[in-house]
Order: C-alpha cells, then structure tokens, then sequence
C-alpha cells in the first residue's frame, strides 16, 4: 500500500512503474519492443542488450514500420494490424522479417500486439526466430544428407547386385565371427541346390560333409592368409560330387568376412582355359627367371627361376626393389633394356651379369617385352644363365672373312705389332659402335656400358669418324 493509502495490487493488475524502468523491463522480457501509432508510426524502440543485431533499428523512431519491413512481410503486417485495431477477437502472433540497412540480411522476428494506452499506441513485443530458423536449416540439411546417404547405398547395393549376378563364378559371402552365409549368388544356389533365401542366414560347414565341418573355416581362413592362397577341396553333402572354395578374406564395419568362389572339381578340369593353365605352370616352373615390373622398374612379380639366378630365400625380400639393383650395370643396363623395348615393341638377347645380395656376379641374356596394362606400361624380362656356357650371344657385327683376309694381306708388309694394333682398332671401333647402338646414341650410358669416361668416349668416337658420321 502506498503513503496515499492506494493498493499496488487491484483486480489483478501490476502496480503502477516509472516509464524508464517499464523500458528495461520491455527489453529485458523480450529480444525487441517497439510502440507504435495505430497508423504503424515508429514511437520508441526498445532492444534487448543482449541483441547486438538489432541495434541498427534504434533509429528508426518516427519512421513508418513498413519501412522496417521486407516486401512481403507488410501485407502481413497491415492485414494483422486492421484486425487488431477492429477488436478481432483473436490475434495471434505474426512472423514478421526486418531488413538491414543494406537490404542483404533478413531477421526474423516473431511479434506479439498489446494495447498500452488510451492514445491507441500499440507495443509490439518480438522474440528472435534465427536460432530457430537455423536449427530448421540445420535440420533440412541433415534430412537432404540423410536422403542423400540413402540413395547412394541404394544405388552402391544395385551395383552390387548387378555384379553378384553378372559374374560367372558362384560366390559365397561368410561371417567369420558367426560361419553364417551372408549373401550367394544364382551360381552358388544352383551349386548348392538350394535357393537363396534358403541358404542365407544359415551355416556354411552344414553345406558339405560332416568329417570337414568342425575345421574347415580354420582352413579357409588359413588360406585366406597365405602368401599364396589355394582353394580348399570338399565334397557336398548327400552327394559325390567334389568343389573347390578360394577364400579372400576382408573387413568391413569392424567384422571379418570371406568371399568364397565356388568351383566344381568337374567343370574346372573340363573346361578350363588350358593356355592359362600351361602359361601359368610356365611362370611356375620354368628355369628361365621371368620377371615383371613397372615402367620405372620397380618388381611387382617374379617366379622361382629368378630367384634361383640371384639365390633369393623369398619373394618377399624381391618383390618392390628396382630391377636395376640386380643387373650388373644397374640403371645404364636397365634404360638400354626398357627403351629399346618402348622403342621396338621388344629387345632379344641383350647379355649382362646378374648380381644378387649374397652371391658373385653371373653372366646373362635377357629379352624384355613391353606390355600395356590398362593405361600403364609393364615390362616382362626373360633372364636365362649363361654361366655355364650353354648358349652364346651372336655377334652383332660378325668378322666377316673380307675382313680376316685383309688382316692376313699385311702379314710380311706390317710387323706383328702393327697387325695386332690395327686389330684392336676394329675390335675397338666394332664395340664402339655396337654400344652406341644398343643405347640409342645415348653417349652417357654408352660410356657407362664400356666403361669409359665420357671424355674418352668423345676421343674415340672421334678417332674413328663416328662423331662426325652421328652428327650428319
């Protein structure tokens, strides 16, 4: 109760507030307030301190409030204000979007409508809907990702469809963690006699003969590992007949899986590329090292015969190196081989010495191919041994017997000393050109294959004319 004797509280009304302390209130309550006229004339502007973005409307006092307003908010807002000034019995809040002073940012505000005096000014109480309207966005964006994901797994699991039935092979999809079939193919039903959805959810080993069930994923897993997995041969059940399984193990989402290809003993034997199988049983066993690498010469495989030849205990201590690393001239012997090979299609019968980690120096003659791998280039070199004399290279610029009779004709005019001096000219001046050949006129490797320096390459060829006869 006041000194005067009257009531702050009456009929459940407030009690009576100083106008500036009204305003912080306002503010406080809301993100913004402003008065306006019952004509939508600005008559104050209250911010909340906390809403630093709206500071810009501070001066919009006296200003009409569709000036504050995008295009499309002012039919809004004059449509909602005639209802209020004609005592609609429900106002409900309106969605309202302020523009900045340069018109790019739009802020949504949502605005309640009270009545604060007989002079019909109107105070519009605003709350700010960009949180809001950003957690919306976020939402629709995650929805439009979520779709998004959805499609690309429907579209990767069409792929895989497609290719699981495109296949000729039967294939098999097995847990390791459970031994259930994941996934078959037609091929693999047909070879089970079962169908599909018969033969998913179900165990592997109860597809064969009950001696090999309780070892059998050991044994695929087992392959799966090796350096050099083979197939795991079982019979079927309820019948003879005899498949081979070759398992590829893989992960996916923390759990380990096997692909199985399924193959029937009989129809493997029967029909079988034969070319395939004796070209491999070749790479196998043949006592020629054959080698593949990479046009920079890095080994991506290798059979036994080489690592016979350079006495390698694995493939594995081979298999990345450079092939320059086991050719006695290294990188020289290497350029020579590979370029030649792009140049020509191949190159036959080029001798060198092989080396190996632990053992001497061995003659050698090496053919290469150069073979196209999709897009890339792969080298394959056949190495077979000379040490042992069995086969010779042929010279590549034979004596002829012209040349030996000319040799004999200085018997008696020339001391034996001239007649060897001017045959090791022409062994000299053979060699020399033989190199230059080999090496495509390259001086530098040439010189390297003679074991020369540069500069006395430069004087030999010069000796003999062949600098002059290169250079027209």
């Amino acid at each position: 109760m006041t000194s005067r004797g009257a009531k702050y509280w009456s009929s459940g009304a407030i009690p009576l507030i100083a106008p500036e302390i009204l305003g912080n209130i306002i503010a406080e309550i809301s993100d913004i307030g402003i008065v306006i006229s019952d004509e939508g004339r600005v008559l104050a502007v209250m911010i909340n301190p906390s809403n630093a973005e709206f500071s810009a409307l501070d001066i919009a006092e006296g200003k009409d409030m569709r000036a504050l307003l995008t295009f499309e908010s002012i039919r809004k807002f004059e449509e909602r204000l005639e209802n209020f000034l004609n005592d609609a019995p429900v106002v409900r809040p309106l969605e309202l979007n302020h523009t900045s002073a340069d018109g790019k940012v739009e802020m949504p505000v949502r605005y309640s409508f009270h009545r604060i005096g007989p002079d019909g000014a109107i105070l519009l109480l605003g709350r700010d809907l960009r949180p809001i309207a950003e957690m919306q966005q976020q939402l629709v964006q995650a929805q439009l990702a979520l779709e998004r994901d959805y499609e690309v797994q429907r579209e990767y699991d069409t792929r895989f469809r497609v290719l699981l039935e495109a296949t000729q092979d039967a294939v098999v999809f097995i847990s390791l963690g459970t031994g259930l079939m994941t996934d078959v193919n037609a091929l693999a039903a047909k070879v089970f006699g079962r169908s599909r959805n018969d033969l998913v959810g179900t165990r592997l080993v109860d597809r064969f003969e009950s001696r090999r069930k309780g070892t059998l994923l050991e044994e695929l897993q087992a392959q799966a590992m090796s350096e050099h997995p083979g197939p795991v041969v079982v019979r079927l059940s309820g019948g003879d007949e005899e498949v081979r399984l070759r398992p590829t193990a893989f992960r996916a989402a923390g759990e380990r899986f096997l692909i199985l290809r399924v193959e029937s003993v009989e129809s493997t034997d029967v029909g079988a590329d034969g070319l395939s199988r004796n070209l491999l049983a070749l790479f196998d066993h043949g006592p020629d090292g054959i080698v593949f690498t990479n046009d920079a010469g890095a080994i991506l495989s290798l059979n036994e015969g080489f690592l016979s030849q350079i006495e390698a205990a694995h493939d594995l201590k081979v298999r990345g190196r450079n092939f320059s690393e086991f050719l006695d001239r290294g990188s020289v012997d290497l350029k020579v081989l590979t370029e030649n090979a792009q140049r020509t299609g191949s190159m036959r019968a080029y001798v060198t010495k092989l080396v190996g980690d632990f053992t001497s120096p061995r003659s050698a003659e090496i053919s290469v191919t150069a073979l196209k791998a999709g897009g890339d280039t792969v080298f394959a070199f056949v190495i077979r041994d000379l040490s042992r004399g069995e086969t010779q290279r042929p010279s590549i610029v034979p004596v002829s017997d012209d040349n030996v009779r000319s040799l004999m004709e200085l018997v008696g005019s020339a001391t034996l000393k001239e007649i060897v001096a001017e045959t090791t000219n022409v062994v000299e001046r053979m060699c020399i050109e033989t190199a230059v050949e080999l090496t495509m006129n390259n001086r530098v490797a040439a010189a390297d294959m003679l074991g020369l320096s540069r500069q006395s390459l430069y004087v030999k060829l010069r000796k003999y004319g062949l600098l002059k006869r290169d250079e027209d």
